[in-house]
């Protein structure tokens, strides 16, 4: 619909106004996602980890955001993990890509626990193009310069306590509240802002044994963020004979979802995701779809790291 683009635009841009909400890329599979929104997670997995989704929001809702991902990370030392990683985000008129570079030291705090200290990097270009819109005043000043490229640089940090069956991650993975806006306009006064706000995330996770071959995996992520309600997903995911995962998933008054994903050998894993709005916007939609793989050369901890770690 030309009205979600529009929609969209509006709250992007205002006369001296900015931009608040949730705008880093949502992820439903956010436990194999981990680099994208923790740097301490870089080389936690004991191999050179290669990872890539695409996520399709809202299908059939004009505008709707589309998301593609593709990173990598590996431990370069005994206590070093690093990582690199690059999304490209699609919403209505607006374009963003990111580029992250992250790096991890971890420290063993007990014979099972290790904790990780990481930082991020990132390089932000963001593009919005006012001549996607349906717009009903054509001279309308706020819509009149677009957002082409607009560079800006960010860092985060983080935080990662991990074991073989058990994580807890709290991250901040953009800190500097950066505004974009255009200075090709004439009057500065009419420019548009689009501002960015610090995500909070806590995540955390543990693996159960049920039986010799079936493992059980709750997990939750919560996301703050000024001016944007409380986000909180809830997982519970099922590991059958170490190949097979099936679950659900629950995004606090947002949707539900059902997840499946298949260790296809020892290196390569495929996952998929379905959401289903439990909102109004449901109305408009026919859910969502995501879908990742996940490459790994592995080393000489496979056996250690594998089993019964499936995160």
């Amino acid at each position: 619909m030309k009205r979600l683009k529009l929609f969209i635009a509006v709250i992007l841009c205002s006369y001296s106004s900015v931009m608040f909400g949730q705008q880093d890329a949502q992820y439903t599979q956010y436990m194999y996602n981990t680099i994208n929104i923790n740097p301490a997670y870089a080389g936690s997995r004991g191999a050179i980890s290669i990872l890539g989704l695409h996520r399709t929001q809202w299908v059939g809702l004009d505008g709707a955001p589309k998301t593609n991902t593709l990173s990598i990370n590996a431990p370069i030392s005994p206590n070093m993990g690093l990582g690199m990683s690059v999304i490209n985000d699609n919403i209505g008129p607006s374009t963003e890509n990111n580029i992250s570079v992250d790096l991890a030291y971890t420290l063993d705090v007990s014979p099972f626990y290790k904790l990780s200290f990481g930082l991020k990097g990132t390089a932000n270009l963001l593009n919005v193009d006012f001549t996607k819109l349906n717009i009903y005043d054509p001279a309308d000043p706020r819509f009149q310069y677009n957002i082409d490229n607009k560079f800006s640089p960010n860092i985060g940090a983080g935080v990662y306590l991990h074991s073989n069956k058990s994580y807890l991650g709290l991250s901040i993975p953009n800190m500097l509240e950066n505004s974009h806006y255009n200075k090709s306009a004439k009057d500065e006064s009419q420019n548009y802002v689009v501002k960015e706000r610090m995500h909070y995330y806590l995540i955390a996770g543990y693996v159960f044994d049920l039986d010799y071959n079936l493992k059980f995996k709750p997990s939750f992520l919560t996301k703050v963020v000024e001016g944007a309600p409380l986000q909180t997903d809830i997982s519970a995911n099922f590991l059958f004979n170490e190949k097979f995962t099936a679950g659900l998933a629950y995004r606090w008054s947002a949707s539900v979802s059902g997840i499946a994903g298949f260790q296809v050998s020892d290196s390569l894993f495929v996952g998929y995701a379905y959401d289903a709005e439990t909102t109004k916007l449901a109305n408009y939609n026919s859910g969502s779809h995501e879908i990742f793989l996940r490459f790994e050369v592995l080393g000489r901890s496979k056996s250690r790291m594998m089993s019964p770690r499936f995160f």
